[in-house]
């Protein structure tokens, strides 16, 4: 759904966001998913958006 508008990057908070503190990022164009720490979270998404 999210490609279908256009973002590049998806974030999904999930029953395991409450355990591990670690949401999904999941890449439009690769598809790639990555477990990515609420506290790095930030840093991570600045390193990849600037290119869009």
């Amino acid at each position: 759904r999210q490609d279908e508008i256009g973002t590049p990057y998806c974030i999904t908070v999930d029953f395991d966001t409450e355990n591990d503190g670690c949401v999904t990022v999941r890449d439009r164009d690769t598809m790639q998913q990555e477990r990515v720490s609420l506290a790095e979270l930030k840093e991570y998404l600045k390193k990849r958006i600037y290119i869009y």
